[in-house]
Formats: C-alpha cells, structure tokens, sequence
C-alpha cells in the first residue's frame, strides 16, 4: 500500500541500475524509463563514444563540420531543435542513414531529449559500417537548459 500511495503521490525516488558495473541512473522527470530500457541502453554505451553538450557547442563555435542527427519523434523536433540539425527518428534512422550521410567517415553528432535513443541509435550506425559517431549525452534538455541555441 505504502508503495502504491508514493507512486500517486509522485514520491517515488531516483532509481538506480547497476548493469555490468555500470551504472545507469534513471532520470527523476517526469517521464521515467524502464529497467530492461536502461538495460539496453547500457549496453550500447560499452560500444558509443559519447559526449557532452559544452563539446558540442563549443565545436560548433569553432566551426568544426559535423553533422547534427535529432533522433527524437518528429513531434519533438517541430517543437524546437538544435540550428542545422537534421530529423532521422529512431524508428528510421537505420532506413534513410545512407541517402542523408553516404559518408561512412563523416562526424555525426546523435542527439535525443536526453541521451538514452541517441546512445541505442548510434550503436546502430556503427554496426552499420559509421565510424565517426557521437551520441550527445543529456539531449537537447542540456542544451536547453543552458540557454543555447535552438530553431523552430
């Protein structure tokens, strides 16, 4: 009962994951992920470079050439995006890849809302012969949270 009552409540705590010695905390918004998510998503972080949101905006300030994949829903991305961001959902991104980068050796810089589909993404690509991918660890909410650019 207790439980049932903290889950109505919204009291439930931060979980944590530990998978393989890793550990994968799962996000305390409002939209909570579930353990056998986390746990795919752990996995693929053995085999994705990551990164964070400060790299990202400062290679682009340096005008570094990558390009800028929101795996997110296409909902989320008409909301708002990163500027020169392309949209490849996750649910098509393994599909259209090659017509938008036939370039297995360009930089693609993967990024979700916060981080858990660009990780499971970018694996992908990779298996799919991509060498230079990059999953932006905590998504466009980092990146909006520190007020950086976004486009309509």
């Amino acid at each position: 009962m207790r439980n049932n009552l903290l889950l109505m409540l919204g009291l439930v705590p931060t979980l944590a994951l530990t998978v393989n010695t890793q550990s994968v905390k799962q996000e305390s918004s409002s939209h909570q992920h579930s353990p056998r998510f986390l746990q795919i998503v752990n996995e693929s972080r053995k085999h994705v470079r990551e990164t964070n949101v400060d790299d990202i905006k400062a290679k682009l300030d340096r005008g570094e050439k990558l390009t800028l994949v929101d795996v997110r829903e296409e909902s989320e991305f008409a909301k708002d995006h990163l500027p020169g961001a392309i949209h490849l959902s996750k649910g098509v991104i393994e599909r259209d890849i090659e017509a938008k980068v036939p370039d297995l050796n360009a930089p693609l810089v993967l990024y979700c809302g916060g981080g858990y589909r660009s990780v499971l993404a970018a694996d992908n690509l990779q298996k799919m012969g991509y060498k230079n991918v990059l999953s932006m660890d905590g998504g466009i909410r980092v990146w909006r949270e520190k007020g950086f650019p976004l486009t309509k």
